[in-house]
């Protein structure tokens, strides 16, 4: 199985979808960090001024390492910008601000998709890291001859399998619904100004979305493969 070209034409997809979108993004947020805006404003400054005009004032805005790895973490609240986006005065440091503070305006106003996300979060670290296994289990020990406890063995797998590519398809949602927000903010707040600014960060955000779906079409790929191998689709070929 470790050599099975069905597996390994299905990671060579993933990797060439995931690789393109990558490139993607990365040339759309460089490209957008040479369009100043003319609100002046930096990433923190975009953050903390969505943060006010939403009423939130517990969550915490603080500077991150790494490279386009922004994040709100929900359970400390706190809003983690990168070095450019906290300092950037561009269009794409804006967006990405902008978009991390809709994860916090989700939060406020529990965003039900968010907080599913966050719930399967457990089952789906397991799902992910477990689930391939139990189903090779599985297959071994049909393999030898126990065919009802393998296959057992193997749905399990599956079940846990699918937990996984389930917060991938959540996932979706929640991360198009903070872009959402977060280009209203801005136009709102008139912090970007119409025209090429506002152009420049949904395109960001777009691309930005797409990486989601991507690792989203990966996981279901992945999840009807084990399900075959499984045996619960179509015929099992060992």
């Amino acid at each position: 199985m470790m050599f099975d070209p069905l597996y390994m034409g299905i990671l060579l997809i993933t990797l060439i979808i995931s690789g393109v979108v990558s490139a993607v993004v990365n040339s759309r947020f460089k490209a957008g960090q040479k369009v100043q805006i003319q609100s002046g404003l930096s990433g923190a400054e975009v953050a903390s001024a969505i943060l006010a005009d939403a009423g939130i004032f517990d969550v915490r805005i603080q500077e991150t390492g790494g490279f386009l790895s922004d994040y709100y973490n929900p359970m400390d609240k706190t809003l983690n910008l990168s070095h450019d986006v906290y300092h950037g005065r561009s269009a794409s440091s804006a967006g990405v601000a902008a978009h991390e503070v809709g994860h916090a305006i989700q939060h406020a106003q529990n965003y039900f998709p968010m907080w599913l996300r966050s719930f399967i979060v457990p089952a789906a670290n397991i799902g992910s890291n477990f689930g391939p296994w139990l189903v090779i289990i599985g297959i071994i020990l049909m393999s030898a001859g126990k065919a009802a406890i393998g296959q057992n063995v193997a749905i399990v797998g599956v079940v846990l399998f699918g937990m996984a590519t389930l917060f991938t398809l959540v996932t979706v949602p929640v991360e198009f619904d903070a872009s959402s927000r977060a280009k209203k903010c801005l136009a709102r707040l008139n912090i970007l100004a119409p025209g090429r600014e506002r152009d420049v960060v949904a395109g960001v955000l777009f691309a930005a979305g797409l990486t989601y779906v991507a690792a989203a079409i990966s996981s279901i790929m992945q999840l009807l493969y084990w399900a075959l191998r499984a045996g619960l689709l179509g015929r099992r070929d060992d």
